[in-house]
């Protein structure tokens, strides 16, 4: 199938649709909880926590739970987004060039992130959520991280897109190998900048 056949663009999230900063959301949940700054670190990231949540191994009562007792507050979901979207934000280049995909073309998230993430993406990039609406697809949900080959076949499944007739983006080159092992175009995208020179590569825009 030509290059010129791709009905479809399944997007990584962070570090593709929007520039992502642990620290940012780091320190935003450090003033929230009156806690050290390394304490929240320690938390959420060195003890593997994220990762859990992540991968589906945790459900996020769970999560929450840990994180807010391992801070020392109380973490509801609307603290969490408000601490996710402090430490996000969108590409405004990567936002043009949606803005100029053609209207038919469908649109996709795929991300290694927990089902909260789902809650967070609207606040993140709002101007360009509506191309991806009903189709975000977190690895909580899926319980399985790329670049895990049946982690892109579990998206496809769930979406009912065609691997050949797809392609994915990403920031990491391990990700994008999974997503060709099992047929799908996929290329590395860092930027918007990167970004265009692939949508143009595959007469997108």
């Amino acid at each position: 199938m030509s290059r010129q056949s791709i009905r479809r663009v399944l997007f990584d999230f962070d570090g593709v649709l929007a520039h992502y900063s642990h620290e940012l959301r780091i320190a935003h949940l450090a003033q929230f909880a009156y806690a050290e700054h390394e304490r929240v670190r320690e938390v959420l990231f060195t003890s593997g926590l994220e990762t859990e949540y992540d991968g589906g191994l945790i459900d996020t009562d769970a999560y929450l739970g840990r994180l807010g007792a391992g801070i020392g507050a109380v973490i509801d979901i609307e603290t969490w987004i408000g601490s996710r979207v402090a430490g996000s934000r969108a590409d405004d280049t990567v936002l043009r060039h949606i803005q100029s995909l053609d209207a038919g073309l469908q649109l996709g998230v795929l991300t290694n992130n927990g089902l909260l993430m789902a809650q967070a993406i609207p606040r993140i990039v709002a101007p360009m959520y509506p191309r991806f609406e009903g189709r975000v697809l977190c690895s909580g949900a899926l319980r399985i991280r790329k670049p895990e080959p049946d982690i892109y076949r579990l998206a496809l499944t769930q979406l009912g897109w065609n691997a050949g007739e797809t392609l994915f983006v990403d920031d990491i080159f391990a990700n994008v190998q999974g997503a060709r092992s099992v047929g799908l175009h996929a290329e590395t995208v860092t930027d918007g900048r990167s970004l265009g020179k692939v949508l143009r590569r595959y007469a997108l825009i």
